[in-house]
């Protein structure tokens, strides 16, 4: 049963029924991307505890595989109890449904190196967290997803417009933010990191990422960066995943900054920036290789197979899509696109992805540009 039906959602199902599984899809409205290829569908408002009970009673299913933040997670230890296997775990996914919980686990208890941050949950507390932390800072809904909510305080004047935009951006019931010290950082990057069930925790060539409103714009792998930092990236990913416990994909963020590594955040499912590996620059792409670590199925060997990058495409406004210019986008040499099928547009919203690939050892910035001249020729109307 996978709660949450986007684009990534869409892949994991396409990887789980060439693998013979039978696939409940559940989201909040009906022809989701995910839905349009699985066995089965539910729609419910998952963060309805009762009636995510229900569906779950009703289908009976081995694994329960969140794709989304706005759910009732509490339920997921009830599940676990039942014999049903959550994905990761119900520990983690209720720890990182929730950027307080993670990031007091990350810098509290594990001595993640993190950028200095507090919490609000009211104006007051707002305006003096921000005190405290300086300005610049960054503020983020404890509970979102995709970047919705996320703004940075550049003067004093955007204090009482980031903490609306940030209520406005919040999923759930959750009404608090954390406030983050602007780290002066040189690039983004996402680990993805497997965790087996029954063998060592693997990593994947680092990702570099572009992000706009706090969601990604391009991505591109594998992202240059010194053998130093990439182990203590991997030091990191490994200590926080494995205090989560569970087996699958984690996409773990960190800022790369000239003093070293700092942890930001991570998802316990695959990352829209790994949307990258559907280029064909890995052996298997984010979605296999989360398909065989929920399975327990054995993944021998990660291999960069080529160089790659995404772009994204956007809706500029509300509406039903019509898409074109994908010809124009394939014309292109060595060149894809996934178009996810959305129902309806809003802005911003995410429709599609551009992508690139060349041999291993090829440029990458050249490559971004690539999948973005590709992604520029793909029109949301």
């Amino acid at each position: 049963m996978l709660l949450g039906s986007g684009e990534l959602g869409k892949e994991f199902v396409i990887a789980a029924q060439r693998l013979g599984q039978h696939v409940i899809a559940v989201d909040s409205y009906n022809d989701a991307p995910a839905q349009q290829v699985a066995d089965e569908r539910e729609v419910i408002n998952m963060l309805d505890g009762s009636a995510l009970d229900a569906i779950v009673a009703k289908h009976c299913p081995d694994l329960v595989v969140p794709e989304i933040e706005a759910i009732r997670t509490e339920r997921f230890y009830v599940y676990e109890k039942q014999g049903v296997q959550v994905v990761p775990s119900a520990r983690a996914a209720n720890f990182t449904m929730n950027r307080k919980a993670i990031r007091d686990l990350a810098a509290k208890e594990l001595g993640l190196r993190t950028a200095k941050y507090a919490y609000a949950t009211t104006p007051e507390e707002f305006k003096k967290a921000v005190s405290e932390i300086g300005i610049p800072c960054v503020v983020k809904p404890l509970m979102s997803s995709s970047g919705k909510g996320q703004s940075v305080i550049k003067t004093e004047a955007d204090i009482e417009k980031s903490w609306n935009y940030a209520m406005a951006g919040s999923r759930g019931d959750l009404m608090e933010v954390i406030v983050e010290q602007f780290v002066k950082f040189n690039s983004e990057i996402t680990l993805l990191t497997i965790t087996q069930k029954n063998g060592p925790t693997l990593f994947c060539p680092p990702i570099g990422h572009r992000q706009e409103r706090g969601d990604y714009q391009e991505s591109w792998q594998p992202h240059p960066m010194s053998d130093a930092h990439i182990k203590e990236a991997q030091d990191m990913a490994g200590k926080v995943t494995g205090a989560l416990t569970g087996a699958g994909i984690w996409g773990v963020e960190f800022f790369l900054a000239d003093e070293g590594v700092y942890f930001s955040e991570l998802s316990p499912r695959p990352h829209d920036t790994g949307m990258v590996t559907l280029a064909g620059t890995l052996n298997l792409n984010e979605f296999e290789l989360h398909l065989r670590a929920v399975l327990g199925l054995p993944i021998p060997v990660i291999t960069l197979e080529r160089a790659g990058a995404s772009a994204v495409v956007l809706a500029s406004q509300e509406g039903t899509p019509e898409i074109s210019g994908v010809d124009a986008a394939l014309a292109e040499e060595k060149s894809d696109v996934r178009v996810f099928g959305k129902p309806t547009t809003r802005p911003y919203r995410r429709m599609a992805v551009a992508l690139s690939y060349d041999v291993p050892g090829s440029d990458v910035k050249k490559l971004v540009e690539k999948a973005k001249a590709a992604a520029a020729k793909i029109k949301v109307h």
